[in-house]
């Protein structure tokens, strides 16, 4: 993909899924990737494999760092660090507090942190690893659901904000994806993700895909489509669909 042939791109949370999937494409395309993880030793064998750079720490704050590994200019940036919080309404303020911070306010910080330099230069492309749960919702996680919510909402703020300005974005939206999430999804991932879960290196060839024809929703999914439709054609019908999956996963022994 020739958008992509040389560029610097930072792919944050890459120590294996979805992360480690699109490094390795974005490096196949030709590009120069930095790859994030909290943990070094994470990433470094992919690094090793992918020609690409180490840059570990929090991803709210790797921006500046991944700038000076790429020679001072990040053309690609893409938020996929997250964190697959569990729980209901009685979640811990602790829990809530985190998937916020991980999964929306990292991307703001990433946003704020590269924007000057991309508006002043005219271009630049922001990736947001969001989830299905995003444009639907999730039985059983509700910090997941809202936080996931929200990452799609930033994301269509930045690009209805800029896309004039010559910064494309990109939100991705999956549903299952064979990765230590899903199996961290518990018995609510086996019964609404895993019956059509799919691979890691599917999602990267969706956004490929979507950068190819300049789209915003990503889909690895497609179904996901038709399902985003229902919701907002009828949302008592859908909402009433979805309590009766809780109910059957309540029924199973959730």
């Amino acid at each position: 993909m020739s958008t992509v042939q040389g560029a610097g791109v930072v792919v944050t949370g890459a120590g294996g899924g979805i992360g480690a999937a699109l490094a390795r494409r974005f490096a196949a395309e030709g590009a120069r990737v930095v790859v994030n993880d909290l943990d070094a030793a994470r990433v470094e064998a992919l690094a090793e494999e992918i020609g690409g750079t180490v840059v570990a720490g929090d991803a709210s704050t790797v921006v500046d760092a991944a700038r000076d590994a790429l020679g001072g200019t990040v053309d690609v940036y893409c938020a996929n660090a997250g964190l697959a919080s569990g729980g209901d309404a009685f979640a811990e303020e602790d829990v809530w507090a985190r998937a916020w911070d991980v999964n929306v306010m990292a991307h703001v910080r990433a946003a704020k942190a590269l924007l000057p330099d991309w508006l002043e230069r005219g271009s630049g492309r922001f990736v947001s690893t969001a989830s299905a749960a995003g444009l639907l919702t999730m039985i059983g996680a509700a910090p997941y659901s809202v936080t996931k919510h929200g990452a799609v909402a930033f994301a269509e703020w930045l690009s209805l904000t800029y896309r004039h300005r010559g910064i494309k974005v990109h939100t991705i939206c999956p549903q299952g994806v064979r990765t230590d999430m899903l199996t961290a999804a518990g018995s609510a991932g086996e019964l609404v993700l895993a019956p059509t879960a799919i691979e890691p290196e599917a999602v990267a060839d969706a956004l490929f895909d979507a950068m190819e024809q300049d789209r915003f929703l990503v889909l690895p999914h497609p179904e996901v489509a038709g399902y985003y439709r229902a919701r907002a054609k009828d949302p008592d019908q859908w909402i009433g669909n979805m309590n009766h999956l809780q109910q059957k996963w309540e029924a199973a022994g959730a």
